[in-house]
């Protein structure tokens, strides 16, 4: 355990990393709140009421179905003998690796009245104008609801599949011997154990929904992240796009801490839970339906996106666009290492002293740094410049007080705002991963080294480290991924002429020009697949029976 000096030092730096990450998210609250001009009246007279609206029911609407997505196809994999099984328990996870605005993008341009589907169609049948036929409109608050939900259902099947697995089988035998089926056995027993886990994977959804920012855009569904976007670059107006900056958060707030209370104090699992799963053996027509359903959600969210991508590759990249691709790319690389490692080190440094330490409040720092996940990287964007543009200003006052060069704007248009933004956005991540990691080591030893009189560092050297190695590279590599695919924060905080593959292919794709950054595009979704393929090495070993 740490000694009450070293405890004392390390007390300080866990509260000073937590409350230096949360110091932006202050500022721009403080700023939102005393942002009373007439722009933002204004808006909250006119189309506010109506951003607002669309942002709760986008909202509603990917989380309902990635949940129905996401809890169907768990229950299926864990509770069924589905034809298949195996592969598709680790490729229902690939979604996951596909960018929204991506998908947004390959669908619109599949599906448009030009796209090749309704070509097809008014061929086949010869339809001559739209007033012929009826097809949907995807690009509505519907189409933009559908997309996201494609790409983010793996959260809550990853967690409900994970629930269902866990979950003690004697209490679903128990409910079968008192004359409950099958299927209501799951619905009374099953689902309700699996609340939790899918409450947490559903208020993760919604965050992420609530921070999309391209796909929207592109859909043209005003959210208050367009709003934030056009009233801080459209109207040049900071002050009242901090205001709607804070009013977002706190509804993400709002709806993380409902969830929480929603579920405090209940336990949901035995002690000693028994996995030997019992699979309920499908007729071919239950087959045809539950395989149909997994396989539909893989193409739809994954498989047919990528290959649209290497097709638009295949058919238009050259050299050029190659050579062109590699500044961006090394941007990219540069900056999610800087972001990766120092949120791995903070996290561990959090993660260790609420382990080791006898200090009361040794969970709030690693609580408190873990809050900025919950903050979309629009508002983030917003934090940092509320936060470092006054600074920079106070140091180009004093240069110029003293006669010196002006160093211009060193913190707020550099990486560096875009890496601390990336630490406040992803800490979150780093700290669960190695918290996880570090809860599968026996509390014994972290009192036996000190009672054989090795010291802290060297019990932290040769014992923990070696121990939370892989929680430390998962850590490491979701975070990098996260920050190669993470859009609005490094497209509003970057320097001039500075690009990364995710600001390219977004541009791109507002140009109507996916096909010229198609290569950077697949190198985004493979990057992305590096966790899903590290997380898949493992393979679960619990028992399983038909009956």
């Amino acid at each position: 355990m740490i000694e009450k000096q070293k405890n004392r030092r390390w007390r300080g730096a866990s509260y000073f990393i937590a409350l230096t990450l949360m110091i932006p998210v202050l500022v721009m609250l403080y700023a939102g709140i005393n942002a009373s001009n007439e722009l933002f009246i204004h808006l909250w007279q006119t189309v506010l009421p109506d951003y607002i609206a669309n942002t709760l029911i986008l909202g509603v609407f990917v989380v309902l179905l990635s949940v129905i997505f996401g809890v169907i196809s768990a229950a299926v994999i864990v509770h069924t003998n589905v034809v298949g099984k195996n592969a598709l328990r680790w490729l229902l996870m690939l979604p996951l690796a596909m960018p929204a605005y991506l998908v947004a993008y390959l669908y619109t341009d599949m599906f448009d009245y030009a796209g090749p589907v309704q070509r097809a169609l008014r061929a086949w049948f010869s339809w001559q104008s739209p007033s012929d036929y009826w097809f949907f409109d995807i690009r509505t608050l519907g189409g933009a609801s559908v997309v996201i939900a494609l790409v983010l259902f793996p959260y809550v099947y990853m967690l409900a599949r994970t629930a269902f697995e866990q979950q003690d089988q004697n209490l679903l035998r128990a409910s079968r011997l008192l004359g409950l089926s099958a299927k209501q056995s799951f619905y009374k027993v099953a689902l309700p154990l699996a609340r939790p886990a899918i409450a947490i994977a559903a208020s993760l959804v919604l965050m992420e929904t609530l921070a999309d920012f391209a796909t929207v855009q592109y859909f043209a569904v005003n959210t208050l992240t367009t709003a934030i976007y056009d009233t801080w670059l459209g109207y040049n107006d900071l002050a009242s796009a901090n205001a709607l900056a804070s009013i977002l958060m706190l509804f993400i707030l709002f709806a993380v801490v409902s969830e929480q209370r929603a579920r405090a104090g209940q336990t949901y699992q035995s002690e000693r839970p028994n996995k030997n799963h019992q699979l309920i053996k499908l007729t071919m027509i239950q087959q045809l339906f539950a395989s149909g359903f997994c396989w539909l959600l893989v193409i739809a969210g994954f498989i047919l996106p990528f290959i649209l991508l290497l097709f638009m590759a295949w058919q238009y990249s050259n050299i050029a666009q190659l050579q062109a691709l590699l500044p961006t790319g090394i941007n990219s690389i540069k900056i999610a290492v800087w972001a990766a490692s120092l949120t791995t080190f903070f996290a561990l440094l959090l993660v260790l002293f609420q382990r080791l330490s006898h200090d009361r409040w040794r969970a709030l720092p690693m609580n408190i740094s873990g809050f900025g996940y919950a903050i979309p990287g629009t508002v983030l964007a917003m934090a940092m410049l509320a936060t470092f543009a006054p600074i920079d200003h106070a140091i180009n006052d004093v240069a110029k007080y003293f006669s010196l060069p002006t160093p211009g704007l060193v913190l707020s248009g550099s990486i560096f705002a875009i890496i601390f933004a990336y630490v406040v956005r992803f800490a979150a991540i780093a700290n669960g991963t190695i918290d996880s990691g570090i809860k599968q080591i026996p509390k014994s030893i972290d009192y036996a080294p000190a009672s054989l009189g090795v010291g802290l560092f060297t019990m932290l050297r040769k014992i923990h480290l070696p121990l939370l190695k892989s929680s430390i590279f998962v850590a490491w590599l979701l975070v990098f991924v996260e920050a190669m695919k993470e859009l609005p924060a490094v497209l509003l905080l970057r320097p001039f002429n500075f690009e990364t593959l995710s600001t390219q292919v977004y541009q791109l794709i507002s140009d109507e020009m996916l096909e010229q950054g198609a290569l950077g595009a697949i190198l985004i979704v493979l990057l992305g697949l590096l966790p899903i393929i590290w997380l898949n090495r493992a393979k679960t070993g619990n028992g399983e029976e038909e009956v």
